[in-house]
């Protein structure tokens, strides 16, 4: 029995409900022997002590077949050549419902279990009387075994089209059998379809997948519906809105009734169709999967990583483009979810900064498909052979790049992180997981399913996982055993938890804090376009400039009012170390080491280029930091003694960037010291591995061996 339908234990009453597309074939008549199978598993429920109530559509498919017979059998050649006229829905309701319960009365008579119809309209309902007595009626059926068939009475129905209106209490059958199970008091419900569940898309699409649990916050946004029913006036809309309703208090299965003991093995607790549990059944299932999924997770990634590099280079480079072409073809579906994210965010009052960072400017799609063809025309990284040594004769050893294994990269806020660190994974070979923010969960799931349906079978999707729920990261921070790097992207307080809770290294940077010194020598109007670029640009990147130190000499020039009026007007909001905010008469900084992401920034005067450097290194995050001077003495000695991750002269922070720096994207940057620095490209997430090529030599304590250590050509 699985785990997550444990629950079947405990169900007692149940009730069934069949469509109009299990009921009849494709050309309209009566599927006798599908409805035998069914007849034969209710039977067996109810000999095995169940108490079964029917819920069956059919009767007006039933009736309309009926009628364009009799309406046949009456008519002239000349009636047959006038246009035909639709028949009565409500005449179709009552000729066919005779004719349903008498099958249907034969094929239990056949299985010696007693059956009863009962008719309903919404109506009906709205009476409390007719509620209690419809339950004390149900209930003495059940006790003396008798099955009760029910079905909405569409020939007296007040509604005016019984296909199309939805008003009213219930507005098919779908949503009656929801209703007659909370009224009731079922213990389970199933809906019978013409297909296995729910899927994330149209059944018919190969790429579709089959929702064994259905989580509404996680699956609502994401499923699209194929086509209504062929018959009825339902479909698979209409039941998932049914289940939602009952799942309330009571858990529902949708499932095929097609199959063969579809219902039966529902009961026994096996995983077929589709679970809306209850809200408590659902805190139960999160609890006992969840460390397994996450495992699970993380493996389907390493699995699917050594896939990815067993391939040709070829093939790698095509999964890039593809990737690529597949985001520019879905660009209005992407904005339209990153549109639905920035709407929620706005409305929640984010600050400006976050709301930059998550917003997919026009233009963006483009340019990361840009960015990605870049990186899919880039040398191939796996297998380079980085050091050949001859060791011994005949034994060479190699020393080659090599996938780190698995990634877990948790980032706030920007969405376009997700492609461009899912294409470094793919041209670098490496198994992803990724857990965004929830600011941006819209857009994260629709990048994420238009990326992963770019991947091969041959791959397998699970290359890269998107984590949907907080409670996940604590339990994939333990798995040191298959997650290899954790890149964090994002606030202080997020890397700082981080460190603090895993064992699995860590790569990345708490804050962006970058400074421009202008240096005593420096142009005046070079130094204006790169402290303007440098802040205004994108002020909410960590690349964007926090701090600006000038030379003491400067104070009073005509150059620096120029530079502190310019951003003034472009909107800066300008705060003061103690020197600056005495004498230009502005606010105070509450601290040198600050990150704003948004227009503002602290300025301060300095002795000297010594003075600038020890600043930095007190104050500074150890990012990105610039010096604009025409002294290459003063630059010389500022790019060798600055000990941040990447240093400039005469360039704006801004150019702080992989894709900039040619890498194709970046998977972050990190300020650490150890493994990589600055943007991480491809190269930042390989590794080495050795590779010895021999002629069957063996140590034997170095006994017979020359060893020569040559280095040879690569």
């Amino acid at each position: 029995m699985d785990s997550s339908r444990a629950f079947v234990k405990n169900v007692k009453r149940i009730i069934v409900k069949v469509g109009t597309a299990v009921v009849t074939r494709t050309d309209g008549r009566l599927a006798i022997g599908r409805l035998g199978a069914l007849f034969e598993q209710l039977q067996e429920l109810n000999s095995q002590g169940y108490e079964v109530i029917l819920v069956t559509s059919g009767a007006v498919g039933v009736g309309r077949q009926r009628l364009r017979y009799r309406k046949l059998l009456n008519s002239s050649f000349s009636d047959l050549q006038k246009p035909q006229v639709e028949l009565n829905g409500k005449a179709c309701a009552a000729v066919g419902q005779s004719g349903l319960m008498a099958l249907y009365d034969s094929l239990f008579s056949q299985l010696d279990v007693a059956s009863s119809q009962l008719l309903v309209t919404d109506n009906d309902f709205k009476d409390p009387e007719f509620r209690n007595q419809l339950c004390s009626t149900v209930n003495t059926l059940l006790s003396l075994k008798v099955i009760p068939v029910f079905n909405e009475n569409d020939a007296v129905s007040t509604r005016k089209a019984p296909y199309e209106d939805s008003s009213g209490i219930f507005w098919d059958n779908d949503s009656l059998a929801a209703l007659l199970a909370l009224e009731s008091k079922a213990d389970l419900l199933v809906l019978l379809s013409d297909v296995e569940g729910l899927y994330n898309g149209p059944p018919s699409d190969s790429k579709s997948e089959l929702i064994d649990t259905y989580i509404k916050e996680k699956h609502d946004e994401t499923i699209t519906f194929g086509d209504k029913s062929r018959v009825g006036r339902g479909g698979m809309q209409a039941k998932v809105k049914a289940a939602s309703c009952a799942a309330t208090q009571i858990p529902v299965v949708i499932t095929s009734g097609f199959t063969r003991d579809s219902i039966l093995k529902v009961l026994q607790g096996k995983k077929v169709g589709t679970l809306f549990p209850t809200e408590s059944m659902l805190k139960e299932i999160v609890v006992s999967t969840k460390d397994i999924s996450s495992r699970d997770m993380a493996v389907s990634a390493r699995d699917c990583s050594r896939r990815l590099q067993s391939i040709s280079s070829e093939e790698r480079k095509k999964i890039l483009l593809d990737v690529a072409d597949a985001l520019e073809a879905n660009e209005a579906k992407i904005r339209a979810e990153n549109e639905a994210d920035v709407a929620v965010a706005q409305e929640a009052g984010y600050e400006k900064a976050l709301i930059s960072r998550l917003t997919l400017k026009p233009g963006k799609i483009s340019s990361l498909a840009k960015s990605i063809r870049v990186l899919a025309n880039m040398d191939d990284p796996i297998g380079q052979i980085l050091k050949r040594t001859e060791v011994a004769d005949e034994l060479v050893l190699e020393k080659k790049s090599s996938p780190l294994g698995v990634l877990l990269i948790v980032f706030e806020s920007r969405p376009d992180a997700l492609v461009q660190i899912a294409s470094l994974a793919i041209r670098s070979g490496n198994g992803l997981l990724l857990k965004g923010g929830k600011e941006a969960m819209r857009s994260n799931a629709i990048l994420h399913k238009v990326i992963t349906g770019a991947i091969p079978a041959s791959v397998g999707e699970g290359l890269i996982g998107l984590v949907t729920s907080r409670d996940e990261i604590a339990d994939l921070l333990k798995l040191d055993d298959v997650i290899d790097l954790v890149i964090p992207r994002g606030s202080n307080k997020l890397v700082s938890q981080i460190k603090a809770s895993t064992k699995i290294p860590v790569l990345g940077h708490a804050d962006g804090i970058c400074h421009v010194y202008i240096d005593k020598s420096a142009d005046m109007s070079m130094a204006k376009k790169i402290v303007l670029d440098a802040k205004i640009d994108y002020p909410a990147a960590c690349n964007a400039m926090e701090t600006l130190l000038v030379h003491k000499s400067l104070l009073k020039s005509a150059g620096i009012k120029d530079i502190i009026f310019e951003l003034e007007s472009k909107g800066v909001v300008i705060f003061g170390g103690r020197t600056a905010s005495k004498e230009l008469s502005i606010p105070k900084a509450e601290s040198f080491h600050h990150e704003y992401s948004s227009m503002a920034c602290t300025i301060e005067f300095v002795d000297d280029v010594n003075a600038a450097i020890d600043h930095i290194h007190r104050y500074g995050s150890a990012h990105t930091d610039c010096i604009v001077t025409s002294d290459d003495e003063v630059a010389d000695i500022f790019l060798k003694q600055v000990d941040s991750a990447a240093v400039f002269h005469n360039a704006s922070t801004r150019f702080s960037d992989g894709a900039r720096f040619g890498l194709g994207a970046e998977v972050g940057i990190s300020t650490g010291r150890i493994h990589a620095r600055g943007p991480v490209g491809v190269e930042g997430l390989l590794t080495t591995r050795w590779i010895l090529k021999g002629n069957g030599q063996v140590v034997n304590s170095d006994e017979g061996i020359v060893y020569t250590h040559k280095i040879l050509p690569l």
